[in-house]
């Protein structure tokens, strides 16, 4: 098989050993589909090392037909289409994973739409609707809010009944976030986002990956019992934290990373989008959505496009020609 390999932040489409059969409670997938996120960039640049274990292969996840399947494993057939939620190994030709971190593709979508959806739908319905808790009517405080993950929990956020302020860099990802449900939104070069998000109501939910940088606003404006978490660094890793305004307003600051949780954690992840997103996608109601696309023999040029920070949605890798 081929598969990316990488030395010195360098990606090269190259011949690999196939994979072992899998092991029990495993399937191996031929990839058709793989998406981009911003945890490649930090690992390709040696900062976010796999889980022991995992793929030191890029690609967090993919869509793909079952070709193989292990001992006791139920439900799952050989050529059924499905998507996977992965801990490495999405930017090659096959990949085993853990039967417990599939999903079905839902109803009326293509494997190109299913590559868009595990990551990010998994992300934002976690630490939301699970480390969060949140409850209809809560309001969300989005950052990144036209990133793959934040226009899924717009989306979320739309369809569970909870209206989302969303921060973005440009006035077409404010237009682009209304457009998916955003009740309200911030270009973050306006200044910073306390008084719009303050006049809107505040949040009780905010879903940071920007880190050290904002946690000084998100806490001025994070409501009485409001729950902040933060699920990347980008703003820096260090900060300080007002602890009175902590306990008078009885925040809370929640630490959430799915790649290095265990496959029952997953499975427990998924099994919620299932029984409560996927119908959603079926119906119409949410949509995966897909910026752009390249050729996995490109993967060079997707990244460097991530890094320009001009999507809005998810970045795909077309690995094999199936639809």
């Amino acid at each position: 098989m081929h598969a990316i390999t990488h030395d010195q932040a360098t990606m090269h489409w190259t011949e690999v050993a196939d994979l072992p059969a899998p092991g029990p409670g495993e399937v191996k997938l031929r990839v058709a589909w793989a998406g981009v996120n911003r945890a490649d960039l930090a690992q390709l640049a040696g900062k976010y090392p796999p889980p022991p274990g995992a793929s030191e292969t890029l690609g967090l996840e993919v869509s793909g037909t079952v070709t193989e399947i292990g001992a006791d494993v139920q439900d799952i057939d050989v050529d059924q289409q499905v998507c996977a939620l992965l801990a490495g190994g999405g930017y090659a030709e096959q990949v085993v994973v853990d039967v417990r971190q599939l999903l079905p593709i839902p109803d009326g979508l293509s494997l190109r739409d299913a590559a868009a959806l595990p990551e990010v739908f998994a992300t934002a319905w976690l630490n939301l609707y699970m480390e969060a808790a949140m409850q209809p009517g809560e309001r969300a405080l989005i950052h990144a809010g036209a990133s793959g993950v934040g226009s899924a929990a717009i989306q979320l956020c739309r369809a569970f009944g909870n209206p989302c302020f969303v921060t973005v860099g440009s006035q077409k990802k404010r237009d682009a976030c209304e457009a998916l449900g955003a009740a309200a939104s911030w270009n973050r070069h306006d200044g910073d986002f306390i008084d719009a998000v303050k006049d809107w109501g505040g949040a009780d939910v905010i879903l940071d990956p920007v880190g050290a940088s904002y946690l000084a606003a998100n806490q001025k404006v994070l409501n009485p019992d409001g729950r902040m978490v933060v699920i990347a660094m980008l703003g820096g890793n260090r900060a300080e934290l007002d602890y009175g305004r902590l306990l008078m307003k009885r925040q809370r600051l929640i630490g959430s990373t799915l790649r290095a949780r265990p496959p029952e954690q997953k499975g427990h992840i998924l099994t919620q989008l299932r029984e409560r997103v996927w119908p959603k996608l079926a119906q119409g109601k949410i949509k995966p959505l897909i910026h752009k696309s390249w050729p996995i023999t490109q993967a060079a040029e997707a990244h460097d496009y991530l890094k320009t920070d001009a999507n809005i949605g998810k970045l795909l890798l077309a690995v094999s020609k199936e639809k």
